[in-house]
């Protein structure tokens, strides 16, 4: 058994939805969350620069004893989670990636998939390089929707604009038959009801949260970390902390006391 806390973070508040998974499905682990709220979004980034700002955090992380991190960002996941573990050897790290590809292969019927993300999850070409690994005849379409976290981060969930710039972005996809879509971005699923009408309830989008937290499960039984504690939940920022404090209590459904700012900077 090990209490110490599940270290996981995000460029911004997108990262809530696998804190939401872990809390449901590993109800004893305690969790630090931290969003870098004041250098998001990551997804317009160099990959130098995303790898120093995520190596940043994994070091104020461990400063905070975690057990193991999630890396709640498909923008890191798919340019720097293999230099991360490299330069971090000594706690697992996971990401959620290899998660939205294995659902999005046990979901399909047709296997044409759709992958939405920011621009440099979809210029990495992770996605599409992991799902034709595993299903060979897989057709494979991509679609950057950069708009989508400064919309999140706005507050705009269920806003008209949310909606008419979705149509904008998937309209393409959605010419070429997919019946599956990765949201390739852990902000995109805080409005998934919006993307849902408008790609259709034929399209299953798939939030890897989920089977990233069942994974982690699986990890921490395996490597003997499972908490027997009750879980306490903290959160982190480097800025903007009422605004981080409002969203995780709308999403979460969990009264957030304390957001706490960090100079993020100085790790």
């Amino acid at each position: 058994m090990d209490n110490r806390p599940i270290g996981i973070f995000d460029s911004g508040v997108g990262g809530l939805t696998v804190v939401k998974e872990v809390m449901n499905q590993l109800k004893n682990e305690s969790i630090i969350y931290f969003g870098d709220t004041a250098r998001v979004p990551y997804g317009s980034k160099s990959k130098h620069t995303v790898t120093k700002f995520s190596a940043q955090i994994i070091r104020f992380l461990l400063e905070q004893d975690v057990k193991a991190i999630i890396i709640a960002c498909n923008t890191v996941n798919s340019n720097c989670i293999d230099e991360l573990r490299e330069l971090f050897p000594n706690v697992l790290i996971e990401g959620v990636v290899e998660s939205g590809v294995k659902m999005a292969i046990d979901a399909t019927s047709n296997n044409k998939i759709g992958v939405i993300g920011t621009e440099a999850t979809i210029s990495s070409g992770k996605y599409p390089e992991l799902i034709k690994q595993s299903l060979a005849n897989s057709e494979v379409f991509v679609k950057s929707c950069p708009l989508f976290v400064p919309l999140v981060e706005e507050g705009w969930l269920h806003h008209e604009v949310t909606r008419l710039v979705a149509k904008e972005y998937l309209e393409s996809l959605l010419n070429k038959q997919i019946d599956t879509l990765i949201l390739g971005c852990t902000h995109y699923p805080i409005i998934q009801d919006s993307l849902q009408q408008v790609v259709g309830e034929h399209v299953k989008l798939i939030n890897p949260a989920d089977e990233t937290a069942r994974f982690v499960g699986t990890l921490l039984i395996k490597h003997n970390l499972q908490s027997n504690n009750k879980a306490n939940y903290e959160f982190f920022v480097s800025d903007h902390v009422r605004q981080v404090q409002q969203m995780a209590e709308m999403f979460l459904g969990y009264p957030i006391h304390q957001v706490k700012k960090i100079e993020i900077e100085k790790y």
